[in-house]
């Protein structure tokens, strides 16, 4: 896709593809040439031929452009046909599409990762770059919750990532004798967590109800509103701000969004109709 035709997707075939969970999945393509540059937080639209398009955040490494990765879930029409495809089959990709996450704000200070379930793709890319880059940091932190251990994202990764210089902590909603750690909401990792109000940058991902508690649960820990950032989800069609489908109030999700500043929607944020 050329930046003067953002209508056009450009086929991509499927490189590799790992099951993550019982409804999600990670698909590799290798865009060849210079790859496709993202940053952290932005999405793509994928077109499953014959079928439609669904708006999918990028999960990969934004330092290598040259593998695009989405993690998705079997959730509706398109991606449950993208989920029948095999590696070796096409998809059409339109992007990348929106606001990026805050990462380089964070440097030099404390960055303060908090996802909920599926909201940890989105996140992901911060990691890849937040790791790569590990001494413009100060402390690093995911705190990260699934509604069951068998539905989190990542495991291998998860440990890889302590390992790395990250302070991981994971919580479940529900758990059997086997689980050994936390069972909660993620909200109630941020009432413990370790961190400095003035220095902090805050990313939050996953349902909008856990991300509306994971705000006030922030605010009640000192952090200004504008230091925290999440990733909104609506219906979105022509991802260029046209169509009004994801449209929030006075903000188009698809070009305003997804990342946005919780103080730049405080008012509304509550409101769980709009």
């Amino acid at each position: 896709m050329s930046a003067s035709d953002p209508w056009t997707p450009r086929p991509l075939v499927i490189a590799e593809r790992t099951r993550e969970t019982a409804d999600t999945f990670t698909l590799r393509f290798e865009p060849g040439g210079d790859g496709i540059r993202f940053a952290p937080g932005q999405f793509n639209m994928i077109y499953a031929f014959g079928v439609g398009e669904a708006a999918i955040s990028i999960s990969g490494d934004p330092t290598r452009p040259g593998t695009l990765v989405h993690t998705i879930r079997d959730v509706g029409t398109v991606t449950h046909a993208i989920a029948r495809l095999e590696v070796g089959a096409a998809v059409g990709i339109r992007g990348p599409y929106g606001s990026a996450w805050p990462v380089a704000r964070a440097r030099g200070g404390d960055v303060l990762i908090v996802a909920g379930g599926l909201g940890l793709a989105p996140l992901r890319p911060v990691i890849y770059d937040v790791l790569a880059r590990r001494a413009d940091f100060a402390r690093a932190t995911l705190l990260y919750g699934a509604r069951s251990p068998t539905e989190l994202l990542y495991t291998r990764e998860l440990e890889a990532w302590r390992s790395s210089g990250i302070e991981v902590d994971v919580v479940v909603d529900h758990a059997g004798a086997d689980w050994l750690g936390p069972v909660g909401a993620v909200p109630s990792l941020i009432h413990d967590v370790v961190l400095d109000p003035s220095r902090t940058i805050a990313m939050v991902c996953g349902p909008e109800v856990m991300m509306r508690f994971s705000v006030r649960a922030l605010a009640a820990r000192g952090v200004a509103a504008d230091r925290v950032h999440v990733s909104l989800e609506r219906n979105m069609k022509c991802a260029v701000g046209l169509c009004g489908h994801c449209q929030y109030r006075e903000t188009f999700v698809c070009k305003d969004g997804p990342v946005v500043s919780a103080d730049r929607i405080a008012t509304i944020f509550d409101r769980r109709e709009i």
